[in-house]
Formats: C-alpha cells, sequence, structure tokens
C-alpha cells in the first residue's frame, strides 16, 4: 500500500485497486487527485504484474464531483476566463483517456453518491459494480455546465439520445438498481456483500488472459465509428493477435485436458 495526496492505493495479488480518500469532501476531485488517478492508471496498464485495475471511494461516497473550492480559489484567486477548459483538458481529459486507452480491465466499484464527474469517472471504466446504497446523478446542469468527463460521448451511446438528454437537463438522481436497468451498471450488491462479491469478480477477471481483454476493449471502442466490414476486418486482425498469445494455447491446452487454464496474461 501506498498513499499519493488523495488516493490510496492496494496491490492485491494481480488487482490493484485505488481509493479516493477524502472522504470529509465525499471525495470530490481536486487536481492533485486528478493527476495521480492518471498517473495511477498509466502505472497499472504498464506493469505486467497488473491484471486488473479498480478505482472506488472511502467513507460514504466514491465521488462527488469536481471540488469548486480547488477550481476557484486556490492559485485561481482572480477567476481565470479560461480555468475551466483549462481544468477539463489539462486533468479530466488524460485521464479519460488513460481510463479508456488502459491496457487492463478498469473497473469502477461505486460504494455511494456518484455525481456530475464523480458519475462519469465510474461511467468510463469498463464496467461498474454497485452498492445498493449509491446513486448517479448528471450534475452538471444544477451549475449550468455541461457533462464533461467524457459525458457527451459516453451517455448518448450508453443510453440514447432521449435518456442521455434527459439526465443531463435534469440531473435526477438514479439510483443504483435503476442505473442498472438502464445498462449503466453491470451488478448491484446489498450494503453486507459489496465488498466480497466485487472482490470475487475481481478475482475471476484478474485471472482471465489479460491480452485477449485487451483486445477486446480495443474492438469495441473501434465500433463505435467503423462500419460493419471495417469491424469485420479489425476482428480479424485482432483475433489473430489473440491466437497468438500463451494464454491462447493455454486455453485450448486447458480445455482438451479438461482442466482448468491457468492463465498468465501473455
Amino acid at each position: 500500500m501506498y498513499t499519493q495526496l488523495d488516493i490510496e492505493t492496494h496491490f492485491e495479488g494481480k488487482l490493484k485497486i485505488a481509493y479516493l480518500n477524502q472522504p470529509e469532501t465525499m471525495n470530490a476531485l481536486t487536481k492533485p487527485s486528478l493527476s495521480d488517478l492518471k498517473d495511477f492508471i498509466n502505472e497499472c496498464s504498464n506493469d505486467p504484474a497488473v491484471r486488473c485495475v479498480a478505482i472506488s471511494g472511502r467513507g460514504r461516497a466514491f465521488c462527488s464531483g469536481q471540488n469548486l473550492d480547488d477550481a476557484f480559489v486556490q492559485g485561481n484567486e482572480h477567476h481565470d476566463n479560461d480555468i475551466i477548459r483549462k481544468i477539463v483538458t489539462d486533468y479530466y481529459n488524460p485521464l479519460v483517456i488513460e481510463i479508456t486507452h488502459c491496457k487492463k480491465p478498469v473497473i469502477a466499484l461505486v460504494n455511494g453518491p456518484a455525481v456530475g464527474a464523480g458519475a462519469m469517472l465510474a461511467l468510463i471504466c469498463d464496467f461498474v459494480l454497485a452498492n445498493e446504497k449509491a446513486y448517479f446523478a448528471q450534475a452538471f446542469s444544477n451549475i449550468g455546465l455541461i457533462p464533461d468527463t467524457g459525458g457527451t460521448y459516453f451517455l448518448p451511446k450508453l443510453l440514447g439520445r432521449q435518456l442521455a438528454n434527459y439526465l443531463a437537463f435534469t440531473g435526477k438522481k438514479l439510483s443504483a438498481e435503476e442505473s442498472k436497468s438502464y445498462g449503466l451498471v453491470a451488478e448491484v450488491f446489498t450494503e453486507e456483500e459489496f465488498n466480497s462479491k466485487s472482490m470475487e469478480i475481481l478475482e475471476r477477471v484478474s485471472n482471465m488472459p489479460t491480452v485477449g481483454l485487451k483486445l477486446t476493449k480495443k474492438a469495441f471502442a473501434h465500433s463505435y465509428n467503423n462500419t460493419l466490414k471495417q469491424q469485420l476486418e479489425l476482428e480479424g486482425d485482432l483475433q489473430q493477435k489473440a491466437a497468438e498469445t500463451e494464454d491462447f494455447k493455454e486455453g485450448v491446452s486447458a480445455f482438451l485436458q479438461k482442466r482448468k487454464p491457468e492463465y498468465k496474461g501473455k
């Protein structure tokens, strides 16, 4: 375990978890925490010992969004006209790119409220596991802003135009179960089972063929803009790469020998 300013990280076997660690602000995001989280994801992406990555929050919240004091007070007493653009382009956008391009699965463990940029931080991950007490709110409109942290890109794709507009315009809170019904959340667990059930899933993913999962992420990402023909060609290319991995050979051998495979992520 080590601590970097506003985040706390743990390495457990093949799994590395970052906890947003400012419970007194419901883990509101600051420039240091955004930078540390970006560096954490980059480190995990390039560390062969890491096979799965998770992001969660300490205390009763996952993340309450941007810390407005950090944005408008610290080091910006005169409220520069382009301060918001600088925060988005210098801190949020690099984090979105790191998470979406990470070579390992990145999973959000939403232990409580996820609001504004905090909601999008969860939703840009590969999938979301949520505590039944959690909720999600696109609260940007409450202060006259638009969804950032990839919100305008991912929300219409996850929800369709109607629901994306509805949630962005109203800032409506969605319970964990409602979010699951909309396809925003993969699983919802009771408060008592959240930690144990989430860990079971994380451990399963961390023992899967890591390169194959990376290639799956790449294929899904390209599907947003590819034609069917382009996507089929990409599938062929990526499938060949997957078939050249040690894990593919191990998977075939285990199947033929009727035993459980032991993947090494190579």
